[in-house]
């Protein structure tokens, strides 16, 4: 599954529950918070400073 920066937070972990260290070790430590069931990809990595298409990469890797 390719994760697209328009996917909510809390769908990418549903569908790649491995993609929770890696939002982690981004720095993106919120990802249990009611919010990350409302918030896209790019708009959390926009709120936490961090390069978007580098996030990507990582989860798509």
């Amino acid at each position: 599954m390719e994760i697209t920066k328009d996917m909510l937070i809390g769908e990418i972990i549903r569908k790649k529950p491995e993609s929770v260290d890696i939002l982690l070790g981004f720095g993106m430590g919120c990802i249990g918070c009611p919010g990350s069931q409302m918030e896209s990809l790019e708009e959390a990595a926009m709120v936490h400073g961090i390069d978007l298409e580098k996030l990507m990469n990582a989860l798509n890797e």
